[in-house]
This record gives structure tokens, C-alpha cells and sequence, in this order.
């Protein structure tokens, strides 16, 4: 077999490469997706295209394409048994990710009701 064999190029994104060349091939096909995906991105967010508040969905339908090339493409996450390990620590992350960013907004929350002068004393300074 030669390094330009069709059979070598068929390999699934994120599965491990027997050659260089499909290895840059499939680099380049996810550099390439991620681009498009981030001009869209700003094309979506600076046109009128789109009814006005559905450029944040069409914001975050991007983003979550664009998280999945990353994945795919550049992190080799798949679904096959090998790669329970790395599914596992990347849900992991994202759930310690969404503990502290609700944790902080409800601790900044509490604050805010909590800490805040009182009425009572909020008019009071108002009349001096």
C-alpha cells in the first residue's frame, strides 16, 4: 500500500490515522469547518438577516456546532469504547464549569439582596 491510498484517507473523524497525509487532511477539514463556522458567526451577528432576537439562537446553534468540530476534529472525542476516559474528564470539566458558574451567580445574587442598604435608610439618604 502507498501512502496515497484511497483505503488509508477512509477513516472517520477523530479515529486514530495510519498516515500523515489523513491525518492533515482531517486537521485541515475541521480548520476549514471551523472558519466557515466562525464567519457565519460574525456574519449572522452583524446583518439583518435574521428576525432580531433570533440572532442569539442562531449565535448559540453555531457555537454548539462549532464546540462540536472542536471535539471531533481536534480533541478526538468519539463514541467508541476507547474513548470513555476522555468523555468522562470532559463531562466532568463541564459540570465543574456549570457548579461554579451558578454558584457564583447565586452567591452574587444573595449578595446583592443581602448586603444593599435598607429602604429605610436608602430614603433617608436621599432627603439630605
Amino acid at each position: 500500500m502507498t501512502e496515497h491510498d484511497p483505503e488509508k484517507m477512509n477513516v472517520a473523524p477523530g479515529q486514530p490515522h495510519d498516515s500523515m497525509l489523513s491525518e492533515t487532511v482531517s486537521y485541515v477539514i475541521g480548520l476549514g469547518l471551523a472558519l466557515v463556522l466562525t464567519g457565519v458567526s460574525f456574519w449572522v451577528a452583524s446583518t439583518f438577516v435574521l428576525w432580531g432576537p433570533g440572532v442569539a439562537v442562531g449565535l448559540v446553534v453555531l457555537a454548539i456546532a462549532q464546540m462540536g468540530v472542536h471535539l471531533v476534529f481536534f480533541l478526538h472525542i468519539t463514541s467508541g469504547p476507547d474513548n470513555t476516559n476522555n468523555v468522562l474528564a470532559l463531562a466532568f470539566g463541564v459540570l465543574i464549569v456549570f457548579l461554579v458558574m451558578v454558584g457564583t451567580i447565586w452567591i452574587m445574587t444573595h449578595m446583592n439582596a443581602n448586603m444593599g442598604m435598607s429602604p429605610a435608610l436608602m430614603n433617608l439618604q436621599m432627603q439630605h
